[in-house]
């Protein structure tokens, strides 16, 4: 009964639609004919379903509004990516969010946003209450396209379009790219909102397992062979959650087996800005050809003013402006004259000299008092937010969260990362939201019951 709800809920059945024969589903869920006649049976009397004598069963209608924590596999509430996404965005200031994933407040760069809002009231009325254009205010994509040319990345100003974020930019590729029941791969584990995002278009998500250097190429390469994705989804530079940076040897591979394949990849930089060295980038050795490269300021300058960017192949901007247009309209201009005056003035290179140094200090004193109640990182590098730990020998990340929330304490357990749930004794640390002594003394009580 719960699989026939959830491909209804998924949409893979709608209205109409016959449901399995009896036998070819007994043999499917592995049991016995009376069993599958009861569930359907038992389905048609709430409602759910119909039967046609002589003909079989069908999917009743009308559909119930679309519930994303029931398309894909049912997870613990605890461990549902959308569970750690809005416990984080809906604590208040008394909870302690080591679990979510952006700075603190304070850690923003509030005296050049503050400036930067000033000049925006002294622009003209068309940039303070007009549309922007689709494509985005054009000395922004400029500024955007020499900073990507620092990392290799060649891309003109008009192969770049701003987005309200990084996730609305990965949400109008999915709409470009890909269709219901499409196969698209992500890293084991990965950044959660992925899998929910991916489950809002209907796809099929197959996981691949990361390695401190990058995806597992062997394995990779037989979900290719397997699966036939049409896509794939990953962080360059720093990983979330386990902080691991893409190899030179393995974006390579990677991208030979890509290009047999014909699999398009979404390459999210949003981590670029925090790296101490830069990393290899998927799309500075592919030259945005089967690579499309996004990012975002939301993790650095402020996640209240939204503005992304997607570089993509010359001849996909066309076909993605239309898209944009029908989804979102016009950009958001006032955001990106934000960004763009912070850019400039010198501000934003500042504050992100001193964060680096802030971040590898917190990752520092974090790692060792975690070390110090039996929690071990997965690898220990200085860049970035995020510290993927391992919980001591029986201990369950879930059971650790849900004792935490208790105490206010909003913890990500490893499990929302990660499709095939092998995360279960693991934690993602934000380093810049674990300052406070009450953290580690909640940790070692939950991990030591």
């Amino acid at each position: 009964m719960a699989a026939i709800r959830q491909r209804i809920a998924a949409r893979t059945l709608t209205p109409g639609a016959r449901l399995p024969s009896i036998r070819a589903f007994a043999g499917t869920m592995q049991v016995s004919k009376s069993t599958v006649v009861e569930a359907y049976e038992r389905l048609a009397a709430e409602g759910a379903i119909r039967s046609r004598p002589g003909s079989g069963f069908y999917a009743a209608g009308p559909l119930a509004p679309l519930s994303l924590a029931e398309i894909g596999p049912r997870f613990d509430r605890a461990v549902d990516p959308l569970w750690v996404s809005r416990q984080s965005l809906e604590a208040g200031d008394d909870v302690l969010k080591p679990g979510c994933g952006w700075l603190p407040a304070s850690w923003m760069p509030q005296a050049g946003l503050r400036r930067a809002l000033r000049t925006a009231a002294r622009a003209d009325d068309v940039a303070l209450a007009d549309y922007g254009t689709p494509l985005g205010l054009p000395p922004l994509r400029q500024l955007l396209a020499r900073r990507m040319a620092g990392h290799g990345i060649e891309a003109s100003p008009d192969q770049i379009m701003l987005t309200e974020s990084g996730t609305q930019a990965i949400d109008l590729l999915c709409r470009f790219l890909i269709e219901p029941g499409d196969t698209v791969l992500v890293d084991d584990p990965c950044y959660f909102n992925f899998h929910a995002l991916l489950r809002a278009h209907r796809a099929k998500v197959v996981s691949v397992p990361y390695t401190p250097s990058g995806p597992d190429i062997e394995l990779f390469a037989q979900a290719l062979a397997e699966h036939r994705p049409r896509l794939y989804i990953t962080n360059s530079a720093i990983h979330n959650p386990t902080g691991a940076i893409l190899s030179p040897v393995t974006a390579h591979r990677l991208l030979k087996l890509a290009d047999q394949s014909d699999l398009t990849i979404i390459e999210d930089d949003i981590f670029a800005d925090f790296e101490h060295a830069p990393a290899p980038r998927l799309a500075a050795f592919d030259g945005l050809s089967r690579v499309v490269h996004i990012g975002s300021f939301s993790k650095t300058l402020s996640a209240s003013v939204r503005c992304g960017f997607i570089a993509a192949p010359h001849d996909w901007i066309e076909q993605l402006t239309d898209l944009k247009i029908a989804t979102t309209f016009g950009g958001g201009r006032l955001a990106a004259e934000l960004v763009l005056t912070l850019l400039k003035d010198g501000s934003y290179r500042k504050h992100m000299d001193l964060l680096r140094a802030r971040l590898s200090r917190a990752m520092g004193e974090t790692s060792a008092r975690l070390k110090a109640i039996g929690i071990t990182p997965w690898i220990e590098q200085p860049a970035g937010l995020f510290l993927w730990c391992s919980l001591p020998d029986g201990v369950d990340a879930t059971e650790v969260a849900r004792r935490a929330l208790a105490a206010n304490i909003v913890l990500a357990p490893g499990n929302a990362f990660s499709l095939s749930q092998t995360a279960s004794r693991f934690l993602r640390f934000n380093v810049a939201q674990s300052g406070d002594e009450r953290i580690f003394t909640a940790l070692e009580a939950a991990t030591s019951r």
